[in-house]
């Protein structure tokens, strides 16, 4: 199973509960309408830079909180 078939997977028993980065290689524009369209939330391409995946991070814990 690889990382798309994973998260619609995981959208279909968890639905929107799970936020889902996608963490790849490849950053094309249609590489992140792939992702998008298997259900992650954010793209981030490798080598992932540090700041980049904090603040991601900080957005989706913020988020989270606000829908509590």
């Amino acid at each position: 199973m690889d990382g798309f078939a994973v998260a619609k997977q995981v959208r279909s028993v968890r639905g929107t509960t799970v936020r889902l980065i996608a963490l790849t290689g490849y950053g094309g524009r249609e590489d992140r309408m792939e992702t998008a369209g298997a259900g992650f939330d954010r793209h981030l391409v490798k080598p992932v830079d540090h700041d980049m995946l904090m603040r991601v991070l900080a957005e989706i814990a913020a988020t989270r909180r606000s829908d509590a």
